[in-house]
């Protein structure tokens, strides 16, 4: 049976529509690209609204000491040294200028009394390095972009999910796409496909990442044969809600922490002073009002404990919980009332004018005053660090003609990400897989798409309507995200990473067979059937490369093998699809650093 379809013609395909994407497509178009963007909502609605705290750069606006240099090297220690350091470096040199670019286009950052970008501090960044807009920084963005972008040219397909990447030979050729709505298949022929589609959020129970984040465009990128790499590293993110259940997950941004906010257990004990690693004890604080001078602006004072990295925080409190010392509903206390103590009764205008969408957050979905009272927070799975291995100049992945930028591209953060350097990542990974992507349209001839590769694509598609009495794709979904959270989350162990190995080829015998009713249009039990794919492959993904890396590093922690290995130290894992269709791994060993970035890195320490 032969299935129709929509086609149309481009230079470069984006899908995705978030930061990246949008940076990517103005990018290619401002090149001369006969660009389009797919998108798997709506236009305004990507992930990275949720993105608030703020974007990392160093501009040197609120502590002049800080540079390129000092960031790269906050980031290159917060990843374990794993980055790829010419991401690390380029990042570091081309963020403030990204930012300005955006300030140029529209976007009203916070000021200082002297009219420049404000910045703040959080976690992992030695000085205050995030420009924001209040705590809606990632809503500004998307605003910003699309404000800028809708005025080039660019072609926009809304609520429209990527099925399968096509290729003539072995480069790109375009992608399957179906609409959401009307059920009815789209297929773009491009000579140049970026993707800029996030993230796995969605393959866990508790995550404070979108419906949209099913891990597409890693499965897509493997399944056509480019590699993925560092994907056992998974952030939890130390500070999501846990009550009401209806919004457990969601992100409490880390500003509330980097404008004040302390962490304390049932009994009101402040515990992140009880565990420094030795690597930041020079930089920490070890009593409250130090923390407190640093948090106000004192350049003498060290950073309070509660700005230690992510992942080290969100062990922190996971053991708080544990151990039974935890809030009501299984969290623990994140307090920025106290400052009253400090500031007395501006304290709550400070809040409120520095965190307007957590006062309202909590006030509406849990009728909680964060200006009177704590909220309870515990960790949330917010990012992964793994994902495409691309190249460090361009983003084009082992695949000719393909491109990769932000959550879905890896490189730049290594094991673990600073909270900022994401937003800042898409902007300047965005731009230049974008240009990079258009440079290589314009190399290359159309490319020829396979009429028998799409007819089976899109068979493939449409099979789960054509079985009767099997599976329930949201069954079998919800099973996948136990399994990841109880198996495979913050703390993991060799027993139960093959228990999850074990699970997960046991849902995709089942997913096989899974099946859905109605017709194609408006059927939300056919897209979540047509997700299950690319979330079971980024599981096993994840699941095989955190049993391959016996140690613990950054995002990654192995109970029975708790201390970091130097050996482990040496390489990133990578997993190819073999040709056989298993999922092989490999360690890729690092590039060798550049004697003047060593040198930099040395000078920080």
């Amino acid at each position: 049976m032969a299935h129709g379809y929509e086609r149309h013609d481009c230079e470069v395909l984006v899908i995705g529509a978030g930061g990246a994407g949008l940076r990517a497509a103005i990018e290619a178009s401002a090149a001369g690209a006969r660009t389009a963007v797919v998108m798997k909502s709506l236009l305004g609605k990507a992930h990275t609204v949720m993105a608030e705290g703020g974007m990392a750069a160093a501009l040197a606006h609120v502590d002049d000491r800080d540079s390129w240099k000092v960031h790269f090297a906050d980031t290159m220690r917060g990843g374990q040294y794993l980055n790829q350091w010419r991401m690390a470096e380029i990042h570091a040199k081309e963020a403030p200028e990204r930012v300005r670019e955006l300030e140029a286009w529209g976007a009203l950052f916070d000021r200082t009394a002297d009219g420049r970008i404000l910045q703040r501090n959080f976690g992992g960044h030695r000085y205050p390095r995030l420009a924001h807009v209040g705590d809606r920084t990632g809503l500004e963005m998307i605003r910003t972009l699309q404000d800028h972008g809708v005025h080039q040219g660019i072609d926009f397909h809304m609520e429209t999910t990527a099925f399968r990447l096509l290729k003539d030979g072995e480069r790109i050729a375009g992608a399957l796409c179906y609409e959401r709505e009307r059920g009815r298949f789209v297929v773009f022929r491009a000579r140049a496909v970026v993707l800029a589609t996030g993230g796995i959020g969605r393959a866990y129970r508790i995550t404070s990442n979108s419906w949209e984040y099913t891990g597409d465009g890693h499965a897509l990128a493997y399944h056509a044969g480019a590699s993925l790499m560092d994907m056992e590293f998974v952030q939890f993110h130390p500070t999501g809600m846990v009550w009401p259940p209806s919004v457990r997950g969601v992100l409490v941004t880390e500003g509330v922490r980097g404008e004040g906010g302390v962490l304390r257990n049932r009994d009101g004990h402040r515990f992140m002073f009880d565990d420094i690693p030795e690597n930041y004890r020079n930089q920490t604080a070890t009593d409250p009002d130090e923390g407190w001078r640093y948090v106000i602006g004192d350049k003498n004072a060290r950073r309070p404990p509660e700005l230690l990295t992510r992942d080290h925080v969100a062990r922190c409190i996971n053991r708080e919980i544990k151990a039974g010392r935890g809030s009501p509903h299984g969290g623990v206390y994140l307090d920025i009332a106290w400052i009253r103590e400090k500031l007395g009764d501006a304290a709550r205008e400070h809040i409120r004018r520095k965190l307007p969408s957590m006062y309202h957050q909590f006030k509406q979905l849990a009728g909680i005053d964060i200006t009177v009272e704590p909220m309870e927070v515990g960790p949330t799975v917010h990012y992964i660090m793994g994902g495409v291995r691309v190249d460090p100049e361009t983003q084009m992945s082992d695949v000719p003609g393909l491109f990769a930028a932000g959550e879905v591209a890896a490189g730049l953060h290594g094991a673990n990400r600073l909270g900022g350097n994401s937003l800042s990542d898409l902007l300047v990974f965005g731009r230049r897989a974008g240009l990079y992507a258009a440079q290589y349209a314009r190399s290359v001839s159309d490319p020829t798409l396979d009429e028998d590769d799409i007819q089976r694509a899109a068979a493939e598609a449409l099979a789960p309507f054509e079985r009767d009495g099997g599976e329930n794709p949201y069954a079998l979904q919800r099973e996948l995200q136990d399994l990841m959270q109880d198996l495979v989350g913050i703390v993991r162990t060799e027993a139960e990473l093959l228990r999850a190995l074990e699970g997960i080829a046991r849902l995709r015998e089942r997913a096989r067979n899974v099946s859905v009713g109605g017709n194609r249009e408006y059927n939300p039990g056919w897209h979540t059937a047509l997700d299950l794919e690319p979330l079971l492959t980024v599981s096993e993904a994840i699941t095989r490369a955190a049993l391959e890396r016996k140690e613990s590093r950054g995002g990654h922690f192995r109970d029975d093998y708790p201390n970091k290995d130097p050996q482990y130290g040496a390489f990133n894992l990578v997993v190819r699809k073999a040709a056989d269709g298993t999922m092989q791994l490999e360690r890729r060993p690092l590039a060798p650093m550049p004697e003047e970035l060593t040198r930099i890195i040395e000078e920080q320490k």
